[in-house]
């Protein structure tokens, strides 16, 4: 399995928000993605950025984007990081955390399917 390059420095921060996942991060990991028939990953570092959720099989990152996303500042970061991301021949996703709340049956079909004609592991 090819494991992108990343910032070996990161790693222990990756550890750490795996222990301390937000509510919508909590709510689409146990109730949907480690689940599914293809394998997903928490807080994969990939390149200088820590991914909330990645999954090798399909190319895929899911980011789940709170407030802080929507200020000039955070949608420049999130723009940068999408690109370099993107560089690396993966699809980025961006799901905000009001659709987890308030749609969550939504980002799963949707979810879904990206993945479903993926073989499974």
């Amino acid at each position: 399995m090819y494991d992108y390059k990343h910032n070996p420095k990161l790693t222990q921060n990756a550890k750490a928000l795996r222990k301390n996942m937000t509510a919508e991060e909590k709510k689409l990991w146990y109730q949907f993605l480690r689940n599914q028939p293809v394998r997903f990953l928490r807080q994969k570092v990939i390149d200088n950025y820590i991914a909330d959720f990645y999954c090798h099989s399909a190319k895929l990152v899911i980011e789940l984007d709170g407030s802080q996303h929507y200020s000039d500042e955070g949608l420049l970061k999130d723009k940068i990081r999408t690109q370099r991301i993107e560089n690396r021949d993966l699809t980025v996703v961006r799901i905000p955390n009001n659709a987890v709340n308030y749609n969550f049956k939504g980002v799963c079909e949707y979810i879904s399917d990206l993945i479903k004609d993926l073989p499974t592991q």
